[in-house]
């Protein structure tokens, strides 16, 4: 029987699972470069390894052939010229001396990489449209790796996983939104997509951000200062001490509920109270900063691909880090680019509408301020949003429609990397007017025209004046621009739109019938 204290003394020794340069002599590579996989098209690849110290390496893929000797650690790296795609898979084979690695079945295409917490986690199997879309989704053009969760003291340079070929028996453990993304962008270009899957569920933007990055910005100066005073002050005899006795009480409370259900209809059967988690070491628990940077990110670093696709922010969706988002999201996307030497696009999910829906004005929200924060993210280049305020469900954190939001980030991708004609966004606030006692708002991606998708007026425009209360608003489409007014705000200073937990009856939309995004003009 494996003893309880195994959790801590498990957690504490996961990094050294994976591979160390300095203990390998033969020839490897890490596992994202294994059978299946996909290489970025039109672009130089870089593919490397360990082997014996002082060594010639030779990799030979699609005609090409390259070479590299090993550093004095055994490293090595050589870069295989831009290629075209090619759905045809081929395999490319690595010597060095008397070993030999051959990875079979690859592909050159489109290479994504999928990252977030729970709702870019969200299985395929567990989404709406799986009993209609999972028996169908066989198609050897769509290749998934799938990394394993794996929080890190310090940054890893490999990660257990393997590539999948999309099919009924694998695709169900895809991610439903990066697969949703990852079947548009083929259905429209033909090339075979690659999607790199390495997401965690309840974890902060801070957690896949570098310690070095983190150090840079002076909230996350403080959150790291704050990391290493817990690691300081963490003792694992106390941590273990406590782990026992809360498993003691849990299984106490497991036996009285197998009781109490022991003559129940499985209907009536009360629910096992929920496991307690060890407590692990600072630097090793996947919710603090860094931690995930380290273990799920940096081994990936260098891989060749065209840009990124991300799905998070419930976890920062609170008081003080809601506010602070959008300076920590963005740190975390020029760490990614400079870590990668790439500007790549970079392309996100803002919140779904979520929790209880709302019928006054003036309500203060993290969950709005994060949404909000996700839309002011767009001031950074090479960046795209779906917004999707209109897919949510009030009692479920995990809407199941990611069909939906899929196909509105693929738009981004579509038009920006693929040159298609297509609308990539619900309208997005661009600027405002103060004119005659009321507000003038004009939009980006209106399509041909702003419209509103159900028959009612207007709704969830708010306005206020210098006292800084807020009045529902009377809001129409004039020119392609919103007029925003209200009887009782004579010179109005500020409108905001959607600002809400669950802002239901938000109606407007482009002429694409996507949704407008919340925003606010009160920080113009």
């Amino acid at each position: 029987m494996r003893p309880r204290h195994f959790p801590i003394i498990a957690a504490s020794l996961i990094w050294l699972i994976l591979p160390s340069t300095e203990l390998l002599a033969e020839l490897k590579l890490p596992s994202f470069f294994s059978n299946q996989m996909v290489l970025q098209r039109e672009k130089p690849v870089s593919i490397w390894g360990w082997a014996d110290a002082n060594s010639q390496v030779d990799v030979a893929f699609n005609g090409n052939a390259v070479s590299a000797k090993t550093n004095a650690d055994g490293t090595w790296q050589v870069t295989l010229p831009a290629m075209k795609a090619s759905d045809q898979g081929m395999n490319l084979v690595i010597e060095n001396g008397k070993d030999r690695v051959e990875i079979e079945n690859i592909l050159i295409g489109e290479v994504w990489f999928a990252s977030g917490q729970s709702n870019m986690a969200f299985k395929l199997q567990n989404s709406l449209d799986a009993k209609t879309d999972l028996p169908k989704s066989k198609n050897p053009a769509i290749r998934f790796f799938l990394a394993t969760n794996t929080p890190a003291a310090k940054p890893q340079t490999n990660i257990v996983g393997a590539w999948n070929l999309a099919s009924p028996e694998s695709s169900g453990n895809f991610s439903a939104v990066a697969y949703y993304f990852a079947k548009q962008i083929h259905k429209e270009t033909g090339i075979p997509v690659g999607i790199i899957q390495s997401c965690w569920g309840g974890k902060r933007a801070e957690c896949y951000t570098s310690r070095e990055a983190m150090l840079s910005n002076p909230h996350g100066k403080k959150m790291i200062a704050e990391l290493d005073r817990a690691a300081k002050s963490f003792d694992p005899v106390a941590a273990q001490k406590k782990y026992d006795s809360t498993m003691e009480i849990w299984e106490k409370k497991v036996a009285n509920v197998r009781t109490q259900n022991k003559n129940k209809d499985k209907s009536d059967r009360i629910r096992f109270p929920r496991r307690p988690q060890p407590v692990k070491p600072t630097y090793q628990n996947e919710r603090n900063p860094t931690v995930l940077y380290n273990g799920m990110i940096h081994p990936f670093v260098g891989y060749t691909m065209r840009g990124a696709i991300w799905y998070q922010g419930e976890a920062n969706a609170k008081p003080g880090l809601a506010e602070i988002y959008q300076e920590m999201f963005t740190l975390m996307i020029l760490d990614w680019r400079g870590r990668w030497g790439d500007d790549f696009p970079f392309y996100f999910v803002q919140l779904a509408n979520f929790k209880s829906v709302t019928t006054d004005p003036g309500q203060k929200s993290d969950w709005a301020t994060v949404q909000d924060q996700q839309r002011k993210t767009l001031e950074l280049a090479g960046t795209g949003m779906a917004t999707i305020n209109d897919v949510g469900e009030a009692k479920d954190i995990h809407p199941k429609n990611k069909k939906t939001v899929g196909l509105r980030l693929a738009r981004w991708a579509l038009k920006n990397e693929y040159q298609k004609p297509v609308t990539v966004s619900g309208p997005l606030y661009k600027s405002s007017r103060a004119e005659a006692g009321k507000i003038i708002i004009e939009f980006a991606h209106t399509g041909t025209g702003l419209k509103i998708k159900d028959e009612k007026p207007l709704q969830r425009f708010e306005i206020t004046d210098d006292n800084q209360t807020w009045h529902w608003a009377d809001a129409k489409i004039l020119n392609n621009t919103i007029v925003v007014s209200c009887d009782g705000v004579a010179n109005p200073t500020a409108v905001r739109y959607a600002w809400a937990d669950n802002p239901a009856g938000a109606n407007l939309v482009n002429s694409e019938n996507l949704p407008a995004s919340i925003f606010t003009t009160a920080d113009d």
